[in-house]
């Protein structure tokens, strides 16, 4: 469930009508509900209740200050991928000793700021950036706890381009290799051990492979312990999915009973990093419709957001939920409807069921809060959009809109063209 709903045939984020805030701010627009990202937090919680676990927020599915803030207020950490992504927690006042590090390709100087910070778990995901962490520990006088991510090449089932768990996928250490490289991590400078970790992917839809990938991490566990190593903690990562259009992923309840079913009784202390399950509902963009072109067997409604604002139709061919912010009894038909870039990609929707509705008028694009904002570009030369983030019947501008002038303030000329 979202805070996102009609009254009296007027759209609302929570007690406020989508209307109002566009006509404070403009459009597009990225608008945020956060009782919505409280509720989704709170389910996934709760869905892990009687167990010993951590939830590490992956800011990489939205990345704004205000929405990392209010999830470490209700007890979140962050998981990273860069060291922008740690500045952004560090400022959202995550504590750093609940912040995990993860991502394939860490440079020296991110594990330094990671070291300087005293982040609380490192996730290795390859033998030649175990060796780089240890010489930049070493050298500090740091020691880095670590997971080692491994690969348990299972298919999430989800879309080629966000899995991330099978042999074939950049992540994570080979699953022949894992023991040979603990062994390596136990001998290292500057290196303790603390985790296994697995993440098999994103936007998953069936609870199939996690428990496929769950019971080999587990039987992994027991032979790295066997080995003599200390593992306190299993990482399960995240990667739950949401409802896309027809799209039925399970709830975090029936997930949470897979992972109890599987590691209950273990005793470990269990990291998780979610991210779509609870932003990607509590988001949507807010477009104005340009124009009404009809072509000579196709409607096409032209809006002011485009695949720079919300890339997933075209990345990933997604499916969103088109819906007007104002409802009519007026005559529907069928629609496609695109944004201004020049590129056939820029569709958000084909025979999409809508309204007559003329220019000005409001469209909004449901589940946009993860992968949309965070992914947007300035291609064609558009200025990044604002986001607004509602609490009850308030709003705040959480990112201002940037303005042309902001967009070429950092092109320089050289001299030799002056």
């Amino acid at each position: 469930m979202d805070h996102f709903d009609y009254r009296d045939g007027e759209l609302y984020a929570e007690d406020i009508a989508i209307q109002e805030i566009a006509n404070a701010v403009g459009t597009p627009f990225y608008c945020y509900s956060s009782a919505t990202l409280v509720r989704h937090y709170k389910a996934f919680a709760d869905a892990l209740t009687g167990l010993d676990a951590k939830i590490y927020y992956a800011v990489k599915a939205n990345s704004n200050v205000a929405l990392v803030r209010l999830l470490s207020q209700q007890g979140a950490g962050a998981d990273i991928v860069s060291a922008g992504e740690l500045a952004i927690a560090q400022a959202a006042g995550v504590a750093a000793d609940e912040i995990v590090f993860s991502g394939v390709g860490k440079k020296r100087e991110e594990m330094r700021a990671g070291l300087e910070a005293g982040i609380g778990q490192f996730n290795v995901e390859s033998e030649a950036e175990l060796e780089a962490l240890s010489e930049v520990a070493n050298g500090m006088g740091a020691t880095a706890q670590i997971g080692i991510r491994l690969n348990p090449d299972v298919d999430a089932k989800t879309h080629a381009k966000i899995t991330t768990g099978k042999a074939e996928n950049k992540f994570g250490v080979a699953w022949p290799r894992a023991r040979e490289l603990y062994a390596r991590a136990a001998e290292l400078p500057g290196i303790q051990v603390k985790a296994a970790a697995v993440h098999i992917g994103s936007q998953i839809t069936t609870l199939k492979p996690y428990e496929l990938a769950y019971h080999r991490l587990l039987e992994m566990v027991e032979l790295l312990e066997q080995d003599g190593h200390d593992i306190s903690t299993i990482d399960l990562g995240g990667g739950l999915g949401i409802p896309y259009g027809e799209e039925t992923p399970p709830s975090p309840a029936e997930y949470g009973a897979v992972v109890k079913n599987v590691f209950g009784k273990t005793g470990k202390k269990l990291g998780f990093e979610p991210g779509r399950v609870i932003v990607g509902n509590a988001g949507i963009v807010v477009s104005s419709l340009v124009y009404n072109k009809q072509s000579e067997d196709r409607r096409f409604v032209i809006i002011d957001a485009a695949m720079n604002d919300l890339i997933r139709p075209t990345l990933y061919d997604a499916k969103h939920d088109l819906v007007p912010v104002r409802l009519t009894n007026g005559p529907h038909s069928e629609a496609d409807v695109v944004g201004p870039i020049c590129e056939s990609g820029d569709t958000f929707a084909r025979n999409c069921e809508l309204p007559e509705l003329g220019e000005g008028e409001l469209i909004a694009i449901r589940s946009a809060g993860a992968y949309g904002a965070v992914m947007a570009s300035t291609y064609n030369a558009r200025p990044m959009a604002a986001e607004v983030l509602v609490h009850g019947s308030d709003f705040s501008v959480i990112r201002k809109r940037k303005t042309i002038e902001d967009l070429i303030a950092n092109d320089t000329i050289p001299d030799w063209l002056k």
